[in-house]
């Protein structure tokens, strides 16, 4: 079911962030006479005063109660860890910042179960990739129905919604955030993503659409510098301190942003068959791969190494296209968990500003010969390696052969 009929004094829980689309939810589904539980969940990326301020919009939108939920923990265990084993990013590009979606669902279901009932409302358009998320998530973990007030009302309206959603809160006396007037933006510890505007139309963001990455002129006068830690592939330590996940994250995206680290602009194929664009910023995300790739490209046998791609390529098209409970991406991270058995160590990042290096990289599984250097040592003969180079080219060599003499 993705609507809810004309009887009033239903419970629903609402995901709720306080943006514009879930903001006009609460307004109308309130002025409908149902009682709507909305729920934040915290995952991240936003200060103790912003959740009281959603908290208090979501009251005065007319909530009957609001509920905020603090995710990050499950959000780093379930998808950051496994996120940095596979180094996934949608289309070699977008390392999936949607995925708190699955959590928000999951945590959102439970209070319907607490509450008795089975309505969970969302602001997802038919427009994008996340009204699949969510839907499909609701879908795999219960019988639930479905309430997509943005969904519906786009049957309703001609022209542009968002201008229908301002109108109408408006009218009510609620007046939206000039960025959020323009831009739809998603905000957590894994990163920010901003959408609508000029980044819609194809045209060059404007600064008004910079969140979290510092533009030039404001990066520190000296370099930065951090040494992250992991152990079988879990990052453990910042800088020699024990630290626990989200926390680490959120210091990673507040100093590398500092620098200029982490924004990028993505175009992808959404679900329903349409171009989509956004800007993204992920310093923290940015870093822990860099560091992750670098520990694990020396430690793992190269066909480990290889097949990581693969494997990545299928996890990132899974979690993106909403599949986040599918067994077969379960079976990926069995893969992806037990060749972590030996990534520990500790890595180096550098930055002047705007770009970041991996600089160097300790560990006591780095696979290396003692007896040889790359490019300056060996310890066989000459002998033997133009045997290699014989027999490892002998197949390429042959067909070379019978096609010239064709």
């Amino acid at each position: 079911m993705n609507s809810i009929n004309s009887e009033s004094n239903k419970t629903i829980v609402l995901a709720f962030s306080g943006g514009l689309d879930t903001s006009f939810c609460l307004h109308q589904l309130a002025s409908q006479g149902h009682q709507v539980h909305t729920v934040l969940v915290d995952a991240g990326g936003m200060s103790a005063q912003e959740l009281k301020a959603i908290e208090a919009n979501a009251l005065k939108l007319g909530a009957h109660q609001h509920h905020t939920i603090n995710a990050q923990q499950a959000i780093w265990d379930e998808f950051v860890v496994p996120l940095i084993w596979s180094k996934a990013r949608m289309r070699g590009e977008y390392p999936l910042l949607c995925s708190d979606r699955y959590v928000i669902v999951s945590l959102c279901l439970q209070l319907c179960d607490e509450l008795n009932t089975p309505y969970f409302a969302h602001g997802c358009t038919a427009m994008g990739n996340d009204q699949f998320r969510f839907d499909q998530t609701v879908h795999s973990l219960g019988d639930y129905q479905i309430i997509a007030p943005i969904r519906d009302l786009q049957a309703e309206v001609t022209g542009n919604v968002r201008d229908h959603e301002l109108a109408v809160l408006g009218a009510a006396g609620f007046v939206m955030s000039s960025q959020h007037q323009h831009y739809s933006i998603n905000e957590n510890m894994l990163g920010v993503t901003i959408s609508g505007s000029e980044i819609d139309a194809f045209q060059a963001p404007t600064e008004a659409s910079a969140s979290w990455v510092k533009a030039k002129a404001d990066w520190p006068a000296t370099p930065g510098q951090w040494q992250l830690t992991f152990a079988q592939g879990v990052l453990t330590q910042l800088n020699g301190q024990a630290i626990e996940g989200p926390e680490l994250l959120q210091q990673l995206n507040q100093q590398l942003a500092a620098y200029g680290i982490g924004r990028h602009i993505y175009t992808g194929d959404v679900s329903v068959g349409l171009k989509g664009r956004i800007v993204f910023e992920c310093p923290g995300i940015d870093g822990l791969m860099m560091a992750h790739k670098a520990l694990e490209d020396l430690v793992n046998s190269k066909w480990q190494n290889q097949f990581r791609t693969q494997v990545a390529e299928r996890w990132a098209e899974l979690v993106y296209q909403g599949f986040f409970y599918e067994p077969h991406k379960a079976d990926l991270e069995a893969y992806l968990q037990n060749s972590q058995s030996h990534i520990s160590g500790t890595v180096t990042l550098e930055t002047a500003g705007g770009s970041l290096l991996a600089t160097a990289v300790d560990s006591p599984y780095i696979v290396q010969d003692q007896n040889a250097v790359y490019a300056q040592s060996c310890d066989w003969s000459p002998e033997e390696a133009l045997g290699f180079i014989k027999l490892t080219g002998q197949g390429a060599t042959l067909v070379n052969q019978v096609r010239r003499a064709s």
